[in-house]
């Protein structure tokens, strides 16, 4: 069977595709990554003299992100709205000089975005899968951002208790992008994050719904109350729309034994 044969259909039933070749997949290139002129002010405000980085990440993302399965072909026109700038938006809360671990980072959203837009932030990019931790590497040292960037192969649990002799990673806020529900983005995060740490999860329109879902769950974990927080409200149509949660108690890990008691004097106490 020939490669034509093989992607013609010869008889459609109801409903389905018109016979003749299957269409061909959309060519990356980076012209996709063009910023759109209606952009522009955004993306200036929110990447200031680090524009022309961005600027990279966005062409990497728009072509070789898209021949590795990391972003969806139709995605690629709307790397700067859909991705970069509400990503970058996030910033505002995200205090100065903090270090920050970006759970699940998959093409790097939104931890090289911070990482481009606050080059005083440090990032740790967690992500479990080898083809996207290649890309993240070779992303990061392509950027220039090797100095404030780091990347752990690994799951969420393994960056908080170390793996292979690497880590264990704390960080003062935890992010993450279209990873899981609240309730085990919290479980998977928050151990991350130091006491009175936060975690900053980006959410869509349904995020309402899913607190009052999950806050429970989320308290037993040690979080406070989750908070819905519009970034980007005087520069993007529609802002970003993200969940923060405070890590307010430490947790005892399951069958951790309770420190022995001590005497007043300061000793322990000899039955």
């Amino acid at each position: 069977m020939s490669t034509d044969d093989a992607t013609t259909d010869t008889a459609a039933g109801p409903g389905g595709p018109p016979p003749g070749p299957s269409p061909e997949p959309p060519v990356p290139s980076a012209q996709d990554a063009a910023l759109p002129t209606g952009l522009a002010a955004a993306a200036r405000t929110l990447f200031g003299d680090r524009l022309d980085l961005a600027t990279g990440y966005a062409e990497l993302l728009a072509t070789d992100a898209v021949v590795r399965g990391l972003i969806g072909p139709r995605e690629a026109p709307r790397i700067w709205d859909r991705h970069l700038l509400n990503c970058a938006a996030v910033a505002e809360l995200i205090p100065e000089d903090a270090s920050v671990i970006d759970v699940g980072s998959g093409a790097g959203l939104p931890g090289v975005v911070l990482a481009i837009a606050r080059p005083d932030l440090n990032v740790v990019l967690v992500e479990p899968l080898a083809r996207r931790t290649s890309f993240l590497v070779e992303t990061v040292e392509r950027l220039g951002l090797a100095r404030t960037v780091r990347v752990f192969r690994g799951r969420a649990d393994e960056a908080s208790t170390g793996a292979s002799g690497v880590g264990p990673f704390t960080a003062d806020v935890a992010t993450a992008r279209a990873v899981a529900p609240l309730d085990r983005l919290a479980t998977w995060s928050l151990p991350l994050v130091v006491p009175g740490g936060r975690l900053i999860a980006l959410k869509g329109a349904s995020v309402a719904d899913e607190i009052v879902e999950h806050a429970g769950a989320v308290a037993a974990l040690g979080g406070g109350e989750p908070t819905v927080r519009l970034c980007g409200a005087d520069l993007l149509d529609p802002p970003t729309t993200v969940v923060e949660i405070v890590r307010e108690r430490v947790l005892r890990a399951p069958g951790a034994k309770k420190a022995p008691k001590r005497s007043r004097g300061g000793r322990k106490r000899v039955r």
